[in-house]
């Protein structure tokens, strides 16, 4: 059985060890679900449910405020880098980062802080890393959405030791620019799609994005192609091309406005735009007053959020949210991945502090 009471560094290494793909969470639920009722404390009365292949924990103690640590089971493929590996100070794995090591913290504050001055809810959630639609925070949302109240979120995404405050929103599109087929050695009789996304692109390469701060956090935009498709044979001309365009905005922005925005980029173009996919972000929220108590027990230690999180799922529902975690976020879904151990001992540490005071 996982060891919750242990050191957070060894069950970080437990949990890596356990393969849970995206959709495989089956077996980390069960032994995450099984530590969780042997070894939280008694006297806490903690409330233990399962929601497919996600555990949830929650006290009711009737303290004046509810704080919820959220994270994410799954991870994306290993690479070859499962089980753990320990290399002095620094632990090596597929989740490492992303984001068993935060887990691990939460597992063991669950088990070992005796005398929260906050009702806790624990929510340990699968499927984070594919498609939205599948999202196991979305169905929970849908099937225990009472499970989800708080007066702040922390989710254990990795930070590297920072408060990450909100998060930017993120939308696709893809530009699309028709043409007509023609034979390339009679080009002349036909209409290249490919050579119209040359503005498409020239646009994007002149693009300047904006930065702007929001309660201390700034948050810097970018808009980028990220995909680019067409082509018929080797000896035609094509009448069909596109390109996928990401816009990471500022959670000041919502994911109309967003839309709007990037439809002005490519406004004269001879090209459609259709949304694929898109998320709004998430607004920092440090001035509530459970979110400030945590800036203060880290000392200040805030940065905005580059990238979209589960963060944004609390926002919508009014609840100020944070990103905290042990591990460098740029290593996250690398064959390097790995975290130093003394960032899971620090971001224990001062969460035990903060749930304490």
């Amino acid at each position: 059985m996982l060891d919750l009471r242990g050191d957070p560094i060894e069950l970080t290494a437990a949990l890596v060890d356990i393969p849970s793909e995206s959709r495989h969470e089956a077996r980390i639920a069960d032994e995450v679900e099984a530590a969780l009722r042997a070894q939280l404390p008694p006297a806490l009365g903690f409330e233990i449910v399962r929601d497919g292949d996600a555990v949830l924990a929650r006290t009711r103690l009737g303290r004046p405020t509810r704080v919820l640590l959220a994270g994410h089971l799954d991870t994306v493929p290993a690479a070859g880098n499962v089980p753990s590996r320990r290399d002095g100070d620094v632990l090596h794995g597929c989740g490492t980062v992303d984001m068993k090591s935060g887990d691990a913290v939460f597992l063991h504050l669950a088990a070992t802080v005796t005398d929260p001055t906050h009702d806790l809810t624990l929510v340990f959630y699968d499927c984070e890393e594919i498609d939205a639609a599948a999202n196991g925070l979305g169905r929970i949302e849908a099937n225990l959405p009472d499970w989800l109240a708080a007066d702040l979120a922390v989710l254990g995404e990795p930070t590297g030791g920072y408060i990450e405050a909100g998060c930017q929103g993120t939308l696709r599109v893809v530009v699309t620019a028709a043409g007509a087929r023609a034979h390339s050695a009679r080009s002349w009789l036909g209409d290249n799609a490919i050579h119209k996304l040359g503005a498409v692109l020239d646009r994007l390469a002149a693009y300047q994005p904006r930065s702007i701060d929001i309660d201390g956090c700034v948050y810097r935009e970018g808009l980028s192609a990220v995909r680019i498709d067409g082509g018929v044979a080797g000896n035609v001309i094509p009448d069909a091309a596109s390109v996928t365009v990401n816009f990471r905005f500022a959670p000041d922005r919502s994911l109309a406005e967003a839309l709007t925005h990037v439809r002005e980029v490519f406004d004269g173009l001879d090209v459609t735009i259709e949304q694929t996919d898109g998320a709004a972000g998430a607004l920092p929220g440090l001035t509530a007053p459970a979110a400030a108590g945590l800036v203060a027990a880290a000392d200040g230690r805030v940065r905005a959020k580059y990238g979209w999180t589960d963060v944004s799922r609390f926002a919508a529902r009014g609840i100020p949210a944070v990103n905290y975690g042990p591990g460098d976020p740029n290593l996250a879904h690398t064959v390097e991945e790995r975290v130093p151990v003394e960032q899971i001992t620090a971001v224990a540490e001062l969460l035990r502090g903060f749930l304490s005071a």
